[in-house]
């Protein structure tokens, strides 16, 4: 169980969550229900924590990736862990905190959806780290849970490596019908990228450019 110390850490997460979700409610249901350069629903939001919070949970990443399970196929290459209990607290806490029931509430009900339920033994989520020559090819996520009774239906991503830009690539890609030309989201510090997985929620993460880790944290909702 975890003591109250990383519970109180936990729940101010939420509240942080929370607080500026409520500030951009509009920002986040405009852009939701008008998606530009996809068919894909998604909003992007910055600034999602206090910059001394986004830097901590940078700093417990490990910078060589050492504990993460290295993903290398014809469709990917990165690295994933959903052993959060080998790393610093505050991994655990800020991936908990998107899965809280109270923020899934939040987001179903000013995204006007039905029955949102968060993924808390981390089966599509969890930590990601992307190095020099890393890439997403273009995919669907598939659609079940492990024991495939539950459907994918929400995708969010919290960017947290300092100082990135288009350049260095490890940037995340919705695309448009045709699968011909992508919407980019530079992977910033801080920034929240949320999208609705479906049967043609077509994504990809353009190669890695540069010579520093690109880090995420993960979540689904089913």
């Amino acid at each position: 169980m975890k003591n109250q110390a990383q519970n109180t850490k936990e729940e101010y997460f939420i509240k942080c969550l929370l607080s500026r979700f409520e500030e951009e409610k509009e920002n986040i249901v405009k852009q939701w229900n008008n998606p530009e350069g996809t068919t894909t629903r998604y909003f992007s939001l910055d600034n999602l924590l206090p910059k001394k919070d986004v830097e901590s949970i940078y700093n417990a990443f490990p910078r060589t990736g050492e504990g993460f399970f290295d993903r290398d196929t014809f469709r990917e290459k990165k690295r994933t862990s959903t052993n959060l209990s080998e790393y610093d607290q505050v991994l655990s806490d800020i991936t908990y905190a998107f899965q809280s029931k109270v923020l899934v509430k939040y987001i179903e009900d000013i995204l006007s959806y039905d029955e949102l339920e968060p993924d808390p033994k981390l089966y599509a989520g969890g930590l990601s780290m992307m190095f020099p020559k890393d890439y997403l090819n273009p995919h669907i996520d598939n659609s079940h849970d492990h024991n495939r009774e539950r459907y994918r239906r929400m995708n969010l991503l919290f960017y947290v490596s300092p100082d990135w830009t288009l350049e260095n690539g490890g940037n995340f890609e919705l695309w448009n019908e045709e699968r011909t030309v992508p919407r980019t989201f530079v992977a910033l510090q801080n920034r929240l990228v949320v999208m609705e997985t479906t049967k043609t929620s077509w994504h990809s993460v353009s190669e890695v450019t540069t010579d520093r880790p690109r880090c995420c944290v993960s979540n689904y909702y089913f």
